[in-house]
């Protein structure tokens, strides 16, 4: 008879992180804040034993290499959850205007950019939850918890003056990111 083989990896909890899962929901919550995720996927469990972290394939399901796969992806996500929680993600995104002067504001729980190339109507790139924006000069500066609501919200504000029908070499106007989330500033 055909045995089932099992895939098993573990990671282990740093110190000063309070972490709960309950039905693959999982709860991080540390000096900084409190971070939550759902990880879907029929096929893989997360327990917690101790102080680690256990993925394994369920029961009566045979191992394959997708599920290595989704359970290290899984790890890569906790590990930037644990980042978050502990010391938070930083954005920057530069705003470089040398046709028309642009004006950078907060309004609300958007990001207003007046006057791009002489535009009328300002553009609005929305900030996501949890997400915090402060405009310093010609730097946008985008802090928060979660490494992917940082860097969406960093790559909307980007995308928003993105130039179409100009040749860009000329036209360099826009709001560039520098810094993505994760990287090293100093």
């Amino acid at each position: 008879m055909d045995q089932k083989k099992i895939y098993t990896t573990q990671l282990e909890i740093p110190e000063g992180i309070n972490f709960e899962v309950v039905n693959n929901k999982v709860n991080i919550k540390a000096s900084k804040g409190i971070l939550e995720r759902t990880f879907v996927n029929p096929r893989v469990k997360i327990t917690k034993e101790g102080n680690l972290i256990l993925f394994n394939t369920k029961e009566g399901i045979k191992f394959s290499q997708k599920d290595k796969m989704t359970m290290n992806s899984y790890k890569a996500h906790i590990k930037n959850m644990f980042f978050g929680v502990t010391k938070g993600y930083t954005a920057k995104v530069k705003i470089c205007s040398g046709h028309f002067p642009m004006n950078v504001s907060l309004d609300g729980n958007n990001v207003s950019i007046k006057n791009f190339l002489g535009e009328k109507v300002p553009r609005k790139a929305p900030i996501m939850d949890g997400v915090k924006v402060q405009v310093q000069g010609d730097i946008i500066l985008i802090t928060g918890l979660d490494k992917e609501r940082v860097g969406q919200t960093a790559a909307t504000i980007e995308q928003t003056t993105r130039i179409t029908n100009r040749d860009r070499r000329i036209f360099q106007d826009g709001c560039y990111i520098i810094l993505k989330p994760g990287d090293e500033d100093e």
